[in-house]
Formats: C-alpha cells, structure tokens, sequence
C-alpha cells in the first residue's frame, strides 16, 4: 500500500514526512523571494530614486517611448515639452516617466 507521497506506508515515518514537505515549502519559498519579488523591489527602488531626483530640464523618456524635456513639477505630475515645437507641452504622472538623462553642462 500506498501514501500520498508514493512510498511505501511503512518505510517513512509521518514526522519524516512533514520534515520534508516543510523543507521543500522553504525551498520554494526562498526561490520565489530571490528569484521574484527581491529584483522587483531594487526596480522598485530605483524607479523611485529616479523620480525623486527628477528636476526641471532634465529630458526624460516617457513609457509610451516618446522623448522630452521637462517643464514643471509638481506632486504627483510634471509637465513635459516633446519636440522643436514649444506648444506641445502635455502633464502627465510622474509614473510615467522610464527614464531620466540629466542635461550636459558645459
């Protein structure tokens, strides 16, 4: 006869067994933190740096993949200039902002 775990009823002991179903839950749970959740909260992070550093000038690459220099700040949003065009000023959330280059001065 059987178990659930496929070994015979009498070899392993039902403590040994929960020793082991705990160990490989850690296990798991250990790759799931490493592998998962820990790199997403240094992007985390990072992301939040960024934005906090954000400052008026500086050109920024929006997620929708559009380049521009920003204008204003505030809160939650900040206002961006696209193209050789000074009328195109959209605001837009901060969040919406993937990347940041500081301008050159020189």
């Amino acid at each position: 006869m059987f178990n659930i775990l496929g070994t015979a009823a009498g070899d392993v002991s039902s403590s040994a067994q929960m020793i082991s179903l705990l160990l490989s839950l850690v296990v798991m749970g250990l790759f799931f933190y490493f592998i998962i959740l820990r790199p997403q909260k240094k992007e985390q992070k990072r992301l939040n740096a960024m934005i906090s550093s954000l400052e008026t000038g500086d050109v920024v690459l929006t997620t929708s993949g559009f380049y521009g220099v920003v204008i204003d700040i505030t809160d939650d949003t900040v206002i961006v200039e696209f193209g050789n065009n000074k009328n195109c000023r959209i605001p837009m959330a901060k969040t919406a902002i993937a990347q940041v280059e500081k301008p050159d001065n020189q």
